[in-house]
């Protein structure tokens, strides 16, 4: 019986409604039940319960998977909230439920991942999976062989240091760079630490896909492209454990509850 378990926030992300970390921001915010009784985080559900989101049922996924590569205009907001202005979901206009994988700034264009699969979200969003992105960036003063050599070799921001990576000039302005990380706004962060402006950023690669359509615009990924991506993401583990280290799991938990909940501590466990 227990192999026949799975834990509530894989459950629905596997159906397509969210990702793993929306379904934890449900999950915290009593909006799901199980058979209607609000569940804890950890809590597995069996193939015969009912969950349901905001009293929505919420069921299996039968359907092929969504996975699509979008050329995000400048302008439009990575966000599922379609109450902010210009979201990317209202722009797609997709006739499905889909969500991005990851963010790009507002002022930031380029390659996003768009899927209805919560459970690849997750692979793919754990940076210490080591999965390239790369961009061109422009600056808004020439670049020199001591920037290249600086930006190569990781800035300090955001009390870190960032990874060792891969930077190319291009032109004058323009550089191109490779990251297996990724932190708030980081390449303008660290341009910003060198005492440059970025004045235009896009994203032309994710893993082995490659932006290939104009900007606005969108395809499905292709199944040889599905399949190739699956296999380099392949060593990373599925399962929230793997997440973070076992023994960072319970601090996490308790944070989580501590700041968001009242109802939790009235159930024991604040």
């Amino acid at each position: 019986m227990e192999e026949n378990l799975k834990r509530l926030n894989k459950f629905i992300a596997e159906t397509g409604y969210c990702s793993r970390r929306e379904a934890d921001k449900f999950i915290e915010e009593g909006r799901v039940t199980i058979n209607g009784v609000v569940p804890e985080l950890g809590t597995k559900v069996a193939p015969d319960d009912e969950v349901r989101i905001d009293g929505k049922l919420i069921r299996e996924k039968t359907e092929k998977p969504v996975y699509l590569a979008f050329y995000k205009p400048v302008g439009i907001e990575c966000t599922t909230n379609l109450e902010v202005r210009n979201n990317i979901v209202d722009y797609i206009n997709y006739p499905k439920r889909i969500f991005p994988i990851g963010r790009l700034d507002k002022a930031s264009e380029g390659l996003i991942f768009m899927t209805n699969d919560g459970d690849i979200v997750n692979k793919i969003l754990r940076a210490r999976n080591n999965h390239e992105k790369e961009y061109t960036v422009t600056v808004n003063k020439p670049i020199t062989d001591r920037f290249i050599e600086r930006m190569s070799n990781g800035i300090p921001i955001l009390d870190t240091v960032t990874r060792k990576c891969k930077v190319e000039q291009i032109s004058k302005y323009i550089f191109k760079i490779i990251l297996t990380q990724g932190l708030n706004r980081q390449i303008r962060r660290m341009c910003e630490y060198l005492g440059y402006e970025v004045t235009a950023l896009k994203r032309i690669r994710i893993i082995n896909i490659s932006l290939d359509v104009p900007v606005g615009r969108y395809r499905d990924l292709t199944e040889a492209e599905i399949k190739e991506l699956n296999q380099l993401i392949e060593p990373s583990s599925k399962t929230e454990e793997a997440s973070l280290p076992k023994k960072e799991a319970p601090k996490r938990r308790t944070e989580f509850i501590k700041r968001d909940d009242p109802r939790f501590r009235k159930r024991g466990n604040y």
